[in-house]
């Protein structure tokens, strides 16, 4: 059966930076600068991105459109006599339904509060009324589950559709009228009347946040968030490698989805801080930031309804557009190693996520009982630390292997296939901080997850 292909440059660089752009750019992102002091985190993230993300995307890039096959089948078709890295496409692929575990639920909490926004359901509720929303949505287990399955259904129908007629045509869509809702309400929330504070603080670099929490812990959370934002180390990206032809070459292509991923990032802050501060909102308010603190926000402004609604749906098209994309990948997995047609993939992925994703939908309200870290944490804590400080470093730890050492596709085949084509060139002399820098670099970020989480 021939390779699907995207119908142009264009739709990929799209759907790949919708892979990246999802709830770690538009969700925590916000939260993380606004707790570690705004503009001197945003400068160091910036640098790990370069450092970080754009030599491993490239990376997924390549083996991707080498093998023309996902996660599952990818290395063994490059290195077929090398068996050990058959398992490790198994392990990305376990690690794509981790995410989509807990993703789907929170997927589904842009959705409920779009739709929350449109009924005016936070009209004239006061800031504690908001919490006791978002406290009582998560209480119920009929909404939690619901919410989910809408998103699971709504992603897997796209898919169904086939690459460009589905994933390619929605995407595109979607992400399109994602960039154009951000610059509209971050126009808005720049010209709020005390919107200036907001801007200095996300703008003008301070060295209060280095003397509050120390060097070594601001740069280790914008090395965190750099490495987490792009999805790379489970093959989500690899994909859509398999589906480009050889006219580009790869760097060039990771920095458009990059700069593109950035973008919106940067673009969620330029919302955020000005309305908090305009509005004297505390912008360290964390992950509830988004859930408790903007309603009250958008309450206090002139058609904040509207500006609400355009801002959940901002978010949903976030979250849909990774979900999309991280489905593509599941159903890929189903139709490289069985042989499934498309549709017999999409049916057995939807009943198995469905399923998958209930202890999540369920761990905040029926099985709230269930702690992992201690009082406070939930279902959702264990998933989201098991994929982002286990499944994505290691997981991008072994494609950098792959492409620089001698024990799998080698730094020379890797290089031979990122420069095959027209555009920015991968340069050679990377090579040693890629063999001996960049490992021990993600080995640290993986160790100190650890650290972070249980010392």
């Amino acid at each position: 059966m021939e390779r699907e292909k995207f119908s142009s440059r264009l739709g990929f660089i799209l759907i790949s930076a919708g892979c990246a752009i999802g709830l770690g750019n538009v969700w925590r992102f916000p939260y993380i600068v606004g707790q570690y002091g705004g503009a001197i985190f945003v400068l160091i993230y910036l640098v790990f991105l370069v450092l970080l993300g754009l030599p491993i995307m490239t990376m997924e890039f390549a083996v991707g459109r080498a093998s023309q096959k996902s996660a599952v089948k990818a290395f063994e078709v490059i290195e077929p006599r090398k068996k050990g890295w058959r398992f490790i496409g198994y392990f990305q692929a376990m690690g794509n339904y981790l995410l989509m575990m807990f993703y789907t639920t929170v997927g589904g909490w842009m959705l409920s509060y779009f739709v929350k926004m449109i009924r005016g359901d936070f009209v004239g509720v006061a800031p504690t009324g908001v919490a006791d929303i978002f406290s009582q949505s998560l209480a119920d287990p009929f909404l939690q589950v619901f919410w989910m399955i809408v998103v699971v259904i709504l992603a897997f129908t796209v898919c169904s559709f086939g690459l460009q007629n589905g994933v390619e045509k929605v995407s595109k869509i979607m992400m399109t009228a994602l960039l154009a809702i951000i610059v509209v309400l971050a126009v808005r929330a720049v010209t709020l009347p005390g919107a200036a504070e907001g801007l200095k603080f996300y703008l003008i670099p301070s060295l209060e946040p280095i003397y509050k929490y120390g060097l070594i812990e601001v740069i280790f959370a914008a090395m965190g968030q750099a490495f987490f934002t792009l999805s790379l180390g489970i093959g989500a990206i690899a994909i859509f490698g398999s589906y480009i032809d050889k006219e580009r070459r790869l760097l060039g292509e990771s920095i458009s989805v990059c700069t593109l991923d950035t973008f919106v990032a940067f673009m969620s802050g330029m919302i955020i801080f000005p309305a908090c501060f305009a509005f004297g909102v505390n912008p360290e308010s964390g992950p509830s930031l988004v859930f408790i603190t903007l309603p009250s926000i958008f309450n206090e402004m002139w058609l904040g309804q509207l500006w609400g609604a355009l801002f959940f749906i901002f978010m949903s098209f976030a979250a849909l557009t990774t979900i999309i994309a991280v489905f593509e990948n599941m159903i890929s997995f189903g139709m490289d190693l069985f042989g499934w047609s498309r549709k017999k993939a999409v049916v057995v992925n939807l009943i198995a996520i469905l399923v998958l994703s209930l202890p999540c939908a369920l761990g905040f309200n029926i099985w709230n009982g269930f702690n992992p870290f201690g009082p406070g944490t939930f279902v959702q804590d264990l998933e989201d630390f098991l994929v982002s400080y286990n499944f994505l470093p290691l997981g991008s730890l072994a494609y950098l292997i792959f492409c620089t050492s001698r024990y799998g596709w080698g730094f020379d085949y890797f290089l031979t296939e990122a420069n095959t084509g027209k555009g920015i060139k991968f340069p050679r002399w990377i090579a040693v901080y890629l063999k001996y820098i960049l490992p021990i670099v993600i080995i640290v970020i993986f160790i100190q997850g650890y650290w972070a989480r249980f010392f």
